[in-house]
């Protein structure tokens, strides 16, 4: 097993083993392309490892199939790694404005969070992807000092893995991992929209 060496060790009174297994709050942010599939990229890693998983998708449409999902499905069924619980929460709101109310929205992502916590406390899982969850703390639907308080307290051993852009300072502070995903390109510059397999 690859074994990186720590620039610091803190004088925390843990061992080497106990720090090495403290669960983690990842966030992926910033403008590039790449947060939700560096995140599913560490589920299907943690599927491996038998874990079980719970990924709520906050703003991509409950309608659309895409690729992550049909790979973590299938990897759940095989029966040789861990569970995966798919949770989608309202119709996308970003992309589906003219639907339903604002309000519809907000509340769907204020239960989804709600649900969330409730797994959190029974520890249903051992890693979380919340994906587009920034979103929702932007807006103003979740409250962000609620969602900083709640991982820190978090019972067990679960990991959380937080994607969206415009991620709050407050959850950036909080988090052990932060990547930012800079962009120096992308095909959505000269005119080229999304493509299955690449998107999707």
């Amino acid at each position: 097993m690859p074994q990186g060496q720590p620039d610091y060790v803190p004088d925390d009174g843990l061992t080497t083993r106990q720090r090495r297994h403290r669960p983690l709050v990842m966030v992926h942010t910033g403008p590039g392309k790449g947060k939700s599939t560096a995140a599913f990229g560490l589920a299907t890693r943690a599927w491996a490892q038998g874990w079980s998983i719970g990924v709520f998708q906050f703003v991509k449409s409950a309608k659309w199939r895409i690729g992550e999902e049909r790979a973590l499905r299938t990897l759940a069924e095989s029966g040789e790694g861990g569970t995966v619980s798919w949770n989608k929460m309202g119709e996308g709101w970003s992309w589906i404005r003219h639907r339903r109310a604002t309000e519809d929205h907000a509340a769907d992502a204020a239960e989804g969070w709600e649900q969330i916590k409730r797994d959190l406390a029974a520890e249903t899982h051992r890693l979380y992807v919340l994906d587009e969850f920034t979103y929702p703390m932007k807006w103003g639907w979740v409250d962000v000092e609620d969602v900083v308080a709640t991982l820190a307290q978090r019972p067990g051993t679960q990991h959380v893995v937080i994607t969206g852009r415009d991620a709050d300072p407050r959850l950036v502070d909080a988090a052990d991992l932060v990547t930012e995903m800079s962009k120096v390109r992308h095909p959505m510059d000269v005119g080229q929209k999304g493509q299955r397999g690449i998107e999707w």
